[in-house]
């Protein structure tokens, strides 16, 4: 049996069909999220219980990346597969440092869409748009996102969570190669980007069970491939690192070296060169 249907959500949203954006709502512990999309979580925990420490992760690399972004100055944003705007959303930790920090939503699921537009209302300088990562240059040339964005500016491209869900079909290379050139030097690329390096097999099935049940099968690559896409950026220390790793507090860091590889993911955070890096 399915959900009845939230008055958040579009009408149009098939409460039958799980969505990667809902199902890591759940794992941060978010309410916009269906039985489906519960029902695979679920499944996916089953292999791998600390999955919703690694959502965890992400989110607390995205706020240090992007305070790292802001620090050097940036002052728009724009977070492509941004998901359910929940725990912290880059609006929010961008004007920590940046008051009047500009923000652009990607995403093409219809209800990370519909709750960022409700949670934006009011706000001139932050928007949430419909589109796929797949076809960056309808990002880019989107008239809204010309409108807030000025890309003879240095700005932040975040791709959290994101190319892992781009078969090599579609070409990840070419998608970021877009992205950069359209970027002014000066700019930042933050990426995270799950991978098998170092998994155990149960890690493994878990990703052939997601595969077999989710629309959005993720294909999960290698550090070298990783940091390949990153081509054409100047790669800020400490690297291509484990995402705990990526410059933790201070607090953080003891068990940050502990928890090597449990994440099954990757961070890095990199600058277009011809400007400061930082």
């Amino acid at each position: 049996m399915t959900d009845s249907r939230p008055e958040w959500a579009p009408a149009a949203i098939n409460l039958d069909q799980p969505s990667s954006a809902r199902v890591w709502d759940y794992f941060l512990g978010g309410s916009h999220n269906f039985e489906v999309d519960r029902r695979v979580a679920e499944q996916a925990i089953a292999f791998k219980p600390d999955l919703p420490d690694v959502a965890r992760q992400v989110r607390m690399f995205l706020h240090r990346a992007v305070r790292a972004a802001a620090a050097a100055g940036i002052d728009q944003y724009i977070d492509i597969g941004a998901g359910v705007p929940t725990m912290g959303p880059v609006h929010e930790t961008a004007r920590e440092q940046v008051p009047n920090a500009r923000v652009v939503y990607v995403d093409h699921d219809s209800v990370a869409v519909a709750h960022g537009e409700a949670m934006l209302d009011g706000d001139p300088d932050a928007i949430f748009i419909q589109a796929d990562a797949r076809s960056p240059r309808a990002i880019l040339d989107h008239p809204e996102v010309r409108a807030l964005i000025d890309f003879d500016r240095p700005v932040a491209v975040l791709l959290c969570s994101l190319l892992h869900f781009v078969s090599a079909d579609d070409d990840p290379a070419t998608l970021v190669a877009t992205l950069r050139e359209a970027m002014a030097p000066g700019s930042y690329l933050i990426v995270q980007h799950a991978s098998h390096d170092g998994q155990p097999g149960d890690t493994v099935k878990m990703l052939q069970m997601w595969n077999a049940n989710s629309p959005e099968p993720m294909h999960w690559r290698t550090h070298d491939e990783i940091e390949a896409l990153l081509d054409g950026f100047t790669i800020l220390e400490p690297g291509v690192v484990q995402v705990q790793l990526w410059r933790p507090d201070a607090e953080e860091q003891s068990r940050a070296e502990q928890d090597h590889d449990r994440y099954a993911s990757y961070a890095a955070v990199g600058v277009k060169p011809g400007s400061t890096t930082g």
